[in-house]
């Protein structure tokens, strides 16, 4: 059996473009992918597991079953006014391989273009899977223990990885993100989610905005509802002394200032547009105005929201700056060590933007 271990994930996505990987990956696919065929032609959810260098389609009877060893390919198509969408998520589980990992996202990119560059793409990294991915599972995601590459393919329970989130903002203005899984990310000005898989724990500080509590409690029912309402659902603050709780955070310590948690009002400036441009002959990444307006169609945009980071492709886009968006987008996230490089990345073209992008502006 071989040991496990968590892939660097600032290492996957298109990071992979240029090296033997991507050669290796292209060679065979050079003779055509038989997936793709019935790709896309019916309204539902496909789902493909990536298996050495190729995907293999993954059974109907264990849709919503992943391997936390393993990297999956899932195609949601979907009708607006009787004409389809679809939307790709690549999903890579915490003990995939570097090869599984880099063949599913060149192979996203490979079902994009079969379906003429109009999906909306979302890189998942297990535990912290965006709500659209999550939604197709109406009896929630069970990620159990092994995998292709592991030897043990059967493990009867499934476990969710522990996560603390961070809720911060005002009403109708907030955002949620990880942070890291210790008593010294709360504070007493926001509400933080423990999730533990069947229990969660909504820490409210004693500060904490309406706004704040009325997303985390919203985010905890959808939780509960994903994984078929069997989650048990507790409200603390700083003044229980609840074991269960302050135990997977190393402990109970004081709690942290609201101050020391910053201003809810900071929030708009701490997301950044850039524009990822070749129009002087190499590609050049330049800082704009957050706005909508800043949008053009000949350029590609990458959007830091925080919680999610957009790779807007305008649909006048030259092939290098469609072609380097997600590239661009994974490195920026490794270059800030602050932030969770498990950060979703979603890439959208121009024409197909969903609600869930409309409102990050």
């Amino acid at each position: 059996m071989l040991k496990q271990t968590p892939i660097d994930i600032s290492q996957t996505n298109m990071a992979l473009f240029g090296t033997p990987l991507e050669k290796e990956i292209k060679l065979r696919a050079a003779q055509g992918e038989p997936a793709w065929k019935t790709a896309g032609k019916v309204v539902g959810v496909q789902c493909w597991r990536v298996e050495k260098f190729e995907i293999k389609e993954w059974p109907k009877d264990r849709f919503g079953q992943v391997y936390n060893g393993d990297s999956y390919i899932f195609l949601h198509t979907y009708e607006v006014e009787n004409v389809k969408k679809w939307n790709v998520h690549f999903w890579l589980g915490t003990y995939t391989s570097q090869d599984e990992a880099g063949t599913a996202a060149y192979k996203t990119v490979e079902l994009d273009d079969f379906l003429g560059g109009a999906p909306v793409q979302y890189r998942e990294v297990q535990g912290n899977e965006s709500s659209t991915f999550l939604a197709l599972f109406p009896h929630g995601l069970k990620i159990l223990n092994g995998g292709i590459e592991s030897g043990f393919h059967h493990v009867e329970a499934g476990h969710h990885e522990p996560r603390l989130l961070h809720i911060k903002g005002r009403m109708n203005k907030t955002i949620v993100r990880n942070v890291k899984l210790h008593a010294s990310a709360l504070n007493e000005g926001d509400v933080f989610i423990l999730d533990l898989g069947n229990v969660l724990y909504q820490f409210n500080g004693k500060q904490a905005g309406i706004g704040e509590k009325s997303q985390a409690a919203k985010l905890t029912r959808s939780i509960d509802d994903e994984r078929g309402s069997k989650v048990e659902i507790h409200v603390l603050t700083s003044a229980d002394d609840e074991p269960a709780f302050w135990g997977p955070l190393g402990g109970k310590i004081p709690v942290a200032s609201a101050a020391a948690g910053g201003s809810d009002t900071d929030l708009a400036e701490k997301k950044c547009l850039f524009q990822l441009s070749d129009k002087s002959g190499a590609l050049q990444w330049t800082s704009v105005p957050v706005s909508k307006a800043s949008l053009v169609r000949d350029d590609v945009f990458i959007f830091d929201c925080i919680s999610v980071i957009w790779v807007w492709v305008g649909l006048g886009a030259s092939v290098e700056e469609r072609k380097n968006g997600l590239l661009y987008a994974t490195r920026y996230l490794g270059n800030h060590p602050s932030r969770s490089v498990s950060t979703p990345i979603v890439r959208i073209v121009q024409g197909g933007e969903n609600e869930e992008f409309e409102v990050s502006f």
